[in-house]
């Protein structure tokens, strides 16, 4: 009798779980077809024609297939500036990210350091108040002396609280401290402890932090619309903004449409390439960072 009741408990427990997995599936694939669905119909939309977009024929795949979106959208010379320029924005900005998060989080990990407590809460103070949008124009414009170079882009914004403690947290949590002691022990710098030891253990949260940077910089198009003003100098994401929001469409780039409503069909089929466009490389580099980001992202809340 004991053994009948503990097979029953255990195939009541069998089906329970098996009824959590059937419905936790069931959610999850529906989610997921509301997640993917628009991406697959903008992607599919953007290789079709402009007359089967306009129709309302495009539902999963492409009808009438091909490149006139893109041919329209690359022959225009300033998305390849755009795109020259966001990639070196991106590169420069998420670098110097990376080495200022490490080089500031490493010693506020310290517990020896004098004055930890003022400074993590002077950082912190930071992050909920600032001198708003105009004293920050007049300082990058006066006194900086960055209006309308490149580096009005990337110095600004070289350094976030927030991956700096991102930093802290990953090293306090993660390194442990008889490795650091060690190393103090025979005879190693800080900087040398910093170059070998917290740098080679500190991969995933520098790939969390270069994938949050990268995606922000390369989306981001207010800095540029405040204080960039020459076309060689012009992000990717204001370009695409003038195209998309103000239909700021060349006559090269209609030269095929022969009627006003070829012409706004076509604009309909260019707002989906620009979509893809500006995507495409954040879709293409997070496959190869994704582990690290999982990782970096778990393994503080695991060992905290």
């Amino acid at each position: 009798m004991p053994n009948n009741k503990i097979a029953k408990r255990l195939m009541r427990q069998n089906w329970e779980d098996w009824i959590f997995d059937a419905l936790n599936y069931t959610l999850l694939s529906l989610a997921l077809l509301i997640v993917i669905y628009p991406l697959a119909y903008v992607v599919s939309a953007s290789f079709s024609s402009y007359s089967a977009v306009a129709s309302g024929r495009v539902v999963l795949w492409p009808v009438e297939p091909g490149f006139l979106a893109y041919d329209a959208v690359f022959r225009n010379p300033l998305i390849m500036i755009g795109y020259r320029n966001s990639l070196l924005y991106t590169l420069a900005g998420t670098a110097l990210n990376v080495v200022m998060a490490m080089l500031a989080g490493f010693p506020l990990s310290r517990r020896e350091l004098f004055g930890k407590r003022f400074i993590n809460l002077f950082f912190v103070f930071t992050m909920f108040f600032s001198g708003g949008l105009i004293p920050y124009f007049l300082l990058v414009k006066d006194t900086l002396k960055l209006y309308d170079t490149p580096y009005a882009i990337i110095l600004p914004t070289m350094m976030s609280v927030w991956y700096v403690l991102l930093t802290r947290t990953y090293i306090q949590s993660s390194i442990p401290e008889e490795l650091i002691e060690s190393a103090e022990l025979d005879g190693c710098s800080v900087f040398g402890i910093l170059l070998r030891i917290i740098v080679p253990l500190s991969k995933p949260i520098m790939a969390v932090i270069s994938l949050y940077c990268a995606v922000a910089i390369w989306s981001s198009y207010f800095e540029a619309f405040i204080f960039i003003r020459s076309q060689r100098y012009m992000t990717l994401q204001v370009i695409l903004r003038d195209l998309l929001i103000l239909a700021n469409l060349g006559q090269d780039m209609l030269m095929d449409a022969k009627s006003m409503a070829q012409r706004m069909a076509l604009k309909n089929l260019l707002k989906y390439a620009i979509i893809v466009v500006s995507s495409a490389p954040l879709l293409i580099m997070y496959p190869f960072i994704q582990r690290h980001f999982v990782k970096g992202i778990m393994i503080g809340s695991l060992k905290g």
